[in-house]
């Protein structure tokens, strides 16, 4: 399988995601604004949506949307505690989440990252991320390792670099503190530190 990234993007999430199966996997940089990749390809000839992530599937197809890449890979693998079985009450809970974090948390961090987007839309961001953490503070508040119980899913690499967009766009962690804590417990495993290198971003 390879991965088309981008440094810090949402494709953060399936590159720690590849590394947690613990099978050989490729990286191709994206330049999102020429839309071309690391070796010169016309990215919008691999996926016409022109984002990231999409993965090349063994199959040599390609595979576009986090949320659906994320469980792919993990079922491809086999990794049944990174996204339990489907049709498992555990499994909803992870697309539960994955949901979430798409449809919600991501969205609401548009606005800050668009600089076409109208001054109206930027002010009011900060409150909506702030309402989504205050969600995942009381979904942490029962001392929950991770967001969908003990063990550590594809949702939690989603939401740890959805959230993880605070620091740039200048939100902090004051009112958050588990929120913050579990943001640490995810940028601790190894799996993360590597991607976190790789992309830069370490």
């Amino acid at each position: 399988m390879k991965l088309y990234y981008s440094p810090g993007a949402c494709s953060l999430a399936s590159h720690i995601t590849l590394r947690e199966i613990g099978q050989p996997f490729g990286l191709e940089r994206v330049d999102l604004a020429s839309k071309t990749t690391e070796t010169g390809a016309d990215y919008t000839r691999i996926t016409d949506k022109g984002q990231v992530p999409a993965l090349e599937m063994p199959d040599g197809s390609v595979l576009t949307e986090g949320a659906a890449i994320l469980q792919f890979i993990a079922d491809h693998a086999g990794a049944t505690q990174l996204a339990p079985r489907a049709g498992s009450v555990a499994r909803a809970r992870v697309q539960e989440m994955l949901n979430f974090c798409a449809s919600e948390l991501h969205k609401a961090f548009g606005p800050l990252f668009n600089a076409a987007a109208p001054q109206a839309a930027k002010d009011a961001a900060p409150a909506a991320v702030a309402r989504h953490f205050d969600w995942l503070e009381k979904r942490l508040s029962d001392g929950r390792a991770h967001l969908t119980g003990e063990a550590f899913t594809v949702a939690d690499a989603y939401v740890f670099v959805v959230a993880g967009w605070a620091g740039p766009t200048g939100i902090g962690f004051d009112r958050w503190p588990k929120l913050a804590a579990f943001l640490d417990r995810v940028r601790a495993r190894p799996t993360v530190k590597a991607a976190l290198a790789v992309e830069g971003l370490a």
